[in-house]
């Protein structure tokens, strides 16, 4: 009864610190195989296959293959409704993937939320594990939380070798989440310009609306805060270039200039009064650009210059 108990502490333990397992380790593996066999004959099979998951996380090729032989289940579930493929897929563990599905793991198998190995995969910007997904017939629009596509959650995470591969084979680039909002939002609020270029080039109307009115460019300007700046202005500059208009405002009346100070984004701020915006305009609670921003230096910037926007700094290609 002991080592019972010591085995499924330790299978729980390594459940939760699942998110730091990214490589195998070794000496992990064979410590969870250690415990596996010494308490297997005391355990049940819904307990067998609990200790897949922590084999999956861990990318314990050698325990999976044993448990699997043993009778877990590859249709086992954990408390979020995940089955091991997912566990594996989320950390790009790829040997661990296809020794899943060679035992008959359900490949489009979805958690509570909805979300399946690609989704978890695409999530993670596990690329190989994504095209190994895709090539045994994952279906690569079934979505995760909130409606969240795959192509939503890969082009939030920056991959564009998987917004690729996923447009390659059928994913809808239009496709809203349960807010409304598709993956070119996701791109353009994280600043992942290669896939903004490639999602525009799809015929994304670079002016388009989205949820509250709001424009790629009011998006790019107010980016995610953990964006550094200097990748947002390559998204804001691409975007004036390619046409975006700079004073159009959303359901608050605010147009990027004034959520760029909001903000604190003083730089992006700055590339758009040097291409044109009106920082006189006010929004619907009578608020200009200066009103919204607690940076001093800022706010005596969007102060001084001149009503009505400084003279237009055309584009080379213009």
């Amino acid at each position: 009864m002991y080592r019972h108990v010591v085995f499924l502490c330790s299978v729980v333990i390594a459940a939760l610190s699942a998110p730091a397992a990214i490589a195998a380790d070794p000496e992990r593996c064979q410590e969870l195989a250690r415990q596996s066999r010494t308490a297997r004959p005391q355990i049940t099979a819904i307990e067998v296959s609990l200790a897949l998951f922590s084999a999956a996380d861990g990318n314990c090729i050698a325990l999976a293959t044993e448990l699997l032989d043993y009778g877990a289940s590859v249709d086992a579930r954990d408390r979020f409704g995940a089955r091991p493929l997912s566990h594996a897929a989320r950390f790009g563990h790829l040997e661990m993937v296809d020794l899943l599905l060679a035992h008959g793991a359900p490949i489009d198998a979805r958690n509570l939320a909805g979300a399946t190995a690609l989704y978890f995969a695409a999530e993670g910007g596990h690329l190989s594990v994504v095209q190994r997904l895709i090539e045994r017939g994952a279906d690569v629009r079934l979505t995760g939380r909130s409606a969240i596509s795959p192509i939503a959650a890969a082009a939030y995470a920056g991959s564009d070798a998987i917004v690729e591969a996923l447009l390659a084979h059928g994913a809808d680039e239009r496709a809203p989440d349960e807010t409304g909002k598709p993956p070119i939002v996701y791109a353009a609020a994280r600043a992942r310009l290669d896939i903004v270029k490639r999602l525009l080039g799809r015929n994304i109307d670079i002016n388009a609306r989205y949820p509250h009115d709001l424009t790629l460019l009011m998006w790019a300007s107010g980016a995610d805060e953990k964006v550094p700046e200097t990748e947002a202005i390559k998204v804001v500059t691409y975007l004036l270039d390619a046409g975006a208009h700079i004073d159009d405002r959303d359901s608050r009346g605010r147009t990027a200039l004034m959520i760029a100070a909001e903000g604190g984004r003083s730089e992006i701020a700055a590339v758009l009064l040097a291409r044109g915006a009106d920082p006189s305009l006010k929004d619907k609670a009578g608020k200009r650009a200066a009103d919204l921003t607690t940076l001093t230096s800022l706010r005596e910037r969007l102060t001084t210059a001149p009503e009505g926007g400084l003279p237009r700094v055309r584009p080379r290609s213009e």
